[in-house]
């Protein structure tokens, strides 16, 4: 097999280290376990499905599911100790939804298991919006061990959906057995495996580096790859990624009102910038950056400038966020 592409490893770390305390789950989670303690009766009939344990390996065609305030806990939170849960947050009256639905459903048919799909109609359950901080639909969020690690918003094309699969279950596959098991019962889903490619021992020690957990590390090795190969592009964006992991592990939500306080202090938004982008807050984010490069001239200009595109390298290229962010910022240097 192919050694993964240490970009998508390092993106996932990073997403995942983004959205730690954006999203808190713990309130649906109590509310379903509150309502099942007094529901439970000794001689109560058959339980609708949900209500009980998700079992280790889901059953053929239980692959895609909707999901209520009252099975959240179950179906999303529980089942997600076993394999990655999507969670596809929708409503009827969203034409979008009715396009990337499908997608999601026909995805999660052909992986087997390896992960599950839930589908929440918003309308019918707020609560469960409120708890993710849903601000447009669609939103698709990712739930591992009982944790929100990364989500994006809109309709994306199939092939896009499913190199974004694959690269969920290729950093999680180690940590999570169910997903392996799955695929072992499914079938082939290619002719031919790729040829392998040869391992890097540059990448191999950065990848060990960020597994350990030891940022500097991994940033003085792809800069060593770097230094020898300036134009490689696997590189650059990796040790994006990876310094955007140091900053927001150390992101103090405290700096967005210092910098509030202090418009005109660089240092200040841009720490203020890493805080909003690691607390989920991606457009307040790159907001605050394009008005400060509005309001600067010279070296100020040029630092705002410089932290919001490596704040734009933590994307995929085409996300709408980016695109309108760049948008504002040509039109604010120009």
């Amino acid at each position: 097999m192919a050694r993964p592409d240490p970009r998508q490893a390092a993106q996932a770390a990073a997403l995942s280290s983004a959205m730690a305390g954006a999203v808190d789950l713990s309130g649906l989670k109590a509310r379903a376990e509150q309502r099942s303690s007094q529901q439970a009766r000794p001689a109560a009939p058959a339980a609708p499905p949900g209500d009980g344990a998700a079992p280790a390996v889901p059953p053929a065609g239980s692959f895609v599911i909707d999901v209520t305030e009252d099975t959240f806990q179950t179906e999303v939170l529980e089942r997600s100790m076993t394999v990655p849960v999507v969670v596809d947050l929708w409503a009827e009256w969203c034409q979008p939804c009715k396009q990337l639905s499908p997608t999601l459903e026909k995805l999660a048919a052909e992986g087997n298991g390896a992960w599950i799909l839930a589908k929440v109609d918003v309308d019918a359950n707020p609560r469960i919006a409120q708890m993710f901080q849903v601000q447009s639909i669609p939103t698709v969020y990712v739930v591992v061990a009982q944790q929100p690690v990364t989500s994006f918003s809109g309709v994306q094309p199939e092939e896009q959906l499913r190199g974004w699969v694959a690269q969920i279950l290729d950093a999680l596959r180690d940590r999570m057995p169910g997903i392996a098991e799955a695929e072992a019962r499914g079938p082939a889903q290619e002719s031919a495996e790729p040829v392998p490619e040869p391992e890097d021992p540059r990448f191999t020690a950065a990848e060990e580096a960020l597994e350990r957990g030891d940022y500097d590390a991994a940033i003085a090795a792809y800069e060593q790859i770097l230094a020898s190969e300036p134009a490689n592009a696997e590189a650059q964006a990796a040790l994006s990624q990876v310094r955007f992991m140091a900053r927001a592990e150390s992101a103090d939500p405290s700096a967005i009102a210092a910098a509030d306080a202090a418009p005109d202090d660089v240092a200040a938004q841009k720490a203020a910038a890493d805080a909003e982008l690691a607390g989920g807050q991606v457009e307040a984010a790159f907001d605050r950056l394009v008005k400060t490069v509005q309001r600067t001239a010279g070296e100020d200009r040029d630092a705002a400038r410089e932290h919001l595109v490596s704040l734009f390298e933590l994307f995929a290229p085409d996300d709408p966020r980016v695109t309108t962010a760049r948008r504002a910022l040509a039109r604010a240097l120009y």
